[in-house]
């Protein structure tokens, strides 16, 4: 409880142009029947048997220096713990100093992170997770960029798991004019083998953070630095150490799509239907399409979203996704992963999931990535136990995870606070408990007592994504409540998620009522009041009754 009102659970899985790697995983994990097949024909036997050895010589811990002191660096209004310098070195050592610019020098690789044996089909050996290179020296306390270089975080603590992390980008190459391509979405999506859990973290474009091997700088540009400068693996292979030097996690794997192709994973499962609980406001954009109940804003040419519950395909989703004139790049990525809950949710309903391999085959065209069909199959068996709770979201929160400065060149970046961000980052490595998922997995039953005849659905979405087993139930028996009431029929004064879901639907005290009920087929009912609001983020609209909207 205090972890998860802590972080606030902003909604999450992930970026509009993201979208397509993390269904077809998810059609992999729930087509179970079909990919034992596939992956009994992959691995075969003897295959598995050849593979042991080297799998065994990669199981080795990536152990980096452990953290000395906290560095408060001057002129810098981050805070990074500090290395012992020797340590950092002597682990990524290299034949040759890298001075800044484009060109690195060869690189020795480190040891992979170590792995258990994760739970697969029969016959079934998952390669080895590849390993990850480090560049020269590090500046640590020069001035670069205008700030100070920080120290390399500390690498976080797996707890003994087997982590499997996946990159996925999205660039905006095809709506720029510079031929210089930009990685403007960035979510980290963490998969525990060891507990069959999944854990996803959206990261802001305008990070400033130190790039290895190069200068301070912005992490969307990490990417294109890394292709055009050569980089062992290319983009990935330096945004990669980036990622591990600023925040102290390996990743493995990367998927990256555009705009086309997140419209067209969209309207392959035949349009999403979305719950809104923060209302925005924007332009038409390029490539996309108003959602179906928009309406003209006070502003001059602009439109308006309401809370409500829409059905959108992939041109009106991407409109939803790239939203950013009311909003910040951390609300962004919160929708992002709505909608990519969305997808998931759809291509279950429809039974997309049944026929993985053409899937597989027609998705990957929109895909640039270092995953195979074999590395995805490793995941099936997760098919077996996924549950939404098992899912978490995780985002960095403006002004307290980061600091907003301006470089010399009068940009407006975000400096990562350390002090604040690594319990969140702890976090996110670290699985849900059985209590948490227990307190978390209470059944609430959502009724409304508005006018607004989708508020329920809104509601009812907005908890499944907090881990409740909750279910939009129609309307109340009237349609006049002016507050949210909520009915707790448990009774316990312990162990229970009332305090929790009464922050998450903004109820005050005096609307919950103790009713136990020792019969009861719900934990706690909801009645929605016209001043219902659970956006858990700055909306540019107060909610609006006479803005209504069904699917």
């Amino acid at each position: 409880m205090e972890k998860r009102s802590r972080l606030r659970r902003l909604l999450g899985f992930v970026a509009f142009r993201l979208i397509a790697l993390l269904l077809i995983i998810g059609i992999l994990w729930m087509g179970y029947q079909v990919a034992r097949g596939l992956a009994q024909r992959v691995s075969e036997q003897n295959t598995a048997a050849q593979r042991q050895p080297l799998y065994a010589g990669t199981a080795t811990a990536l152990d980096l220096a452990q953290p000395t002191q906290a560095a408060n660096l001057p002129n810098n209004n981050f805070v990074l713990a500090a290395y012992r310098r020797d340590d950092f070195v002597r682990q990524f050592e290299t034949n040759t100093p890298l001075a800044p610019g484009p060109t690195p020098p060869p690189a020795t690789p480190a040891p992979a992170d170590a792995t258990l044996p994760p739970p697969t089909p029969a016959n079934f050996t998952p390669r080895p997770l590849p390993t990850l290179y480090m560049y020269g020296e590090v500046p640590v306390g020069s001035e670069q960029g205008g700030t100070l270089v920080p120290s390399p975080v500390p690498t976080l603590d797996r707890y003994g798991n087997d982590l499997m992390n996946i990159l996925l980008l999205g660039n905006d190459g095809e709506i720029t004019e510079d031929n210089f391509l930009r990685t403007d979405t960035m979510i980290i999506v963490s998969i525990n083998r060891t507990t069959g859990t999944v854990a996803m973290l959206s990261l802001p474009r305008d990070m400033y953070v130190y790039i290895p091997g190069w200068t301070m700088q912005r992490l969307n540009l990490a990417y294109i630095h890394g292709e055009q400068g050569g980089w062992i693996d290319g983009g990935f292979g330096l945004l990669r150490q980036t990622l591990l030097y600023n925040f102290g996690i390996n990743v493995h794997y990367y998927a990256m799509v555009n705009l086309t192709g997140f419209k067209a994973i969209v309207d392959a499962v035949g349009g999403i239907d979305l719950a809104v609980d923060c209302a925005i406001e924007d332009l038409p954009l390029l490539e996309s399409e108003l959602p179906d109940g928009a309406y003209p804003s006070t502003e001059e040419d602009y439109f308006v979203v309401p809370v409500g519950y829409y059905s959108m395909n992939g041109a009106q989703a991407l409109w939803y996704a790239r939203s950013r004139h009311s909003t910040t790049d951390f609300d962004r990525g919160a929708r992002q992963q709505q909608v990519l809950r969305a997808i998931w949710r759809k291509a279950r309903a429809t039974g997309l999931l049944n026929n993985i391999l053409p899937l597989w085959n027609e998705g990957s065209q929109y895909l640039q990535t270092n995953l195979t069909l074999e590395d995805v199959l490793g995941l099936v068996p997760l098919a077996l136990s996924i549950e939404p709770s098992s899912i978490e979201t995780f985002e960095l929160a403006r002004t307290y995870h980061t600091t907003p400065w301006q470089p010399p060149d009068g940009s407006n970046v975000q400096l990562p606070v350390y002090d604040t961000m690594h319990q969140l980052l702890q976090d996110f490595y670290t699985p849900p408990t059985s209590n948490q998922l227990l307190e978390e997995g209470a059944i609430v039953s959502v009724r409304n007592g508005t006018p607004n005849d989708t508020w329920d659905r809104v509601a009812a979405e907005r908890l499944v994504n907090e881990g409740f087993l909750a279910t939009a139930d129609g309307a109340a028996d009237n349609a006049d409540y002016p507050a949210t009431v909520i009915i707790d029929h448990t009774g316990r004064s312990k162990g229970s998620s009332l305090t929790e879901l009464a922050q998450i639907l903004n109820v005050a005290a005096e609307n919950v009522l103790i009713e136990p009920d020792p019969n009861r087929t719900v934990d706690f009912e909801v009645i929605l009041g016209s001043s219902y609001n659970s956006c858990p983020r700055q909306g540019v609209l107060p909610v609006s009754p006479n803005a209504n909207v069904s699917s």
